[in-house]
């Protein structure tokens, strides 16, 4: 992050930005696709965001750690909220997100379908 340093601002907004596995540079090599945030009339930071593909892969590490261990090893109640805030963060819009989740919590597709279905009919 050469070029940024020690700016409240950026303190401020890194954690937001970590949480999504963005990544924060200079306003100056900030391209197309990149978000430039400024404060005061002034660009502070640029946040390259994430492919959504690699946003699931870091959403679902996260809540590896929050909990402690595999989320292959959750019990089924765990693995159904799993699904239910990952269904809130968008994650089955994602191409293959129903795959990736599955993978993750150790499940079938069929399974992931079946935790969505019961949420629903709740």
């Amino acid at each position: 992050m050469t070029g940024i340093g020690d700016d409240p601002f950026v303190t401020a907004v890194k954690p937001l930005v970590d949480a999504m596995g963005g990544e924060m540079l200079p306003p100056g090599q900030a391209g197309p696709d990149d978000v430039v945030l400024s404060w005061a009339g002034a660009d502070v930071v640029a946040v390259r965001l994430p492919q959504l593909a690699d946003s699931l892969d870091h959403i679902l590490a996260a809540l590896e750690r929050k909990r402690g261990k595999p989320l292959a090893e959750l019990d089924r109640k765990a693995k159904q909220e799993v699904v239910r805030i990952l269904e809130a963060r968008g994650a089955f819009s994602v191409r293959h997100g129903v795959e990736t989740v599955a993978g993750a919590l150790g499940v079938s597709r069929f399974t992931v379908y079946n935790y969505l279905n019961r949420e629903k009919d709740a």
